[in-house]
């Protein structure tokens, strides 16, 4: 296990970096090789078709059919479960010691709610910011700040 190796993973619900600090002076590095991005259009782009309808049962009135899923907030949580797991396999090989989180919101709860056991020990803090497309140098004033 590396004792003091720092990872920070910026997320947003369709692309994800890490960057690593291997001790308390170094600076941050990203792994390249751990970036990852989805394709994930918005759900009526992901529909079929137009929703069903139901006609009132008193009148003429027809109403639209909420879908009971919505295929875009689905493909957001399944990409949180996905780094969730990727985060898990590195946690349990030690490839870092402790973890910053940095993502929206919304997004932010995903991760949390999907995280391991091994995650979670090692989870330092998180910071509620949308940072996936800034450059190196502009977020570590961001890191340092959480």
């Amino acid at each position: 296990m590396h004792s003091y190796t720092q990872w920070a993973l910026i997320a947003d619900a369709q692309h994800a970096r890490i960057l690593r600090r291997p001790n308390e002076i170094a600076p941050w590095s990203e792994l390249t090789e751990e970036a990852i991005t989805i394709d994930n259009p918005l759900s009526h782009e992901q529909g079929s078709e137009r929703p069903g309808r139901v006609n009132e049962s008193a009148g003429t009135t027809r109403h639209a059919i909420e879908p009971r899923s919505d295929p875009h907030r689905m493909a957001k949580q399944a990409f949180a479960q996905r780094l969730a797991d990727d985060l898990e396999e590195a946690a349990s090989a030690g490839r870092y010691a402790s973890l910053l989180l940095v993502a929206p919101p919304a997004f932010l709860g995903d991760l949390r709610d999907a995280l391991g056991a091994e995650t979670q020990k090692r989870l330092k803090a998180s910071l509620n910011k949308d940072l996936t497309k800034m450059a190196l140098h502009d977020l570590v004033p961001h890191l340092t700040e959480a």
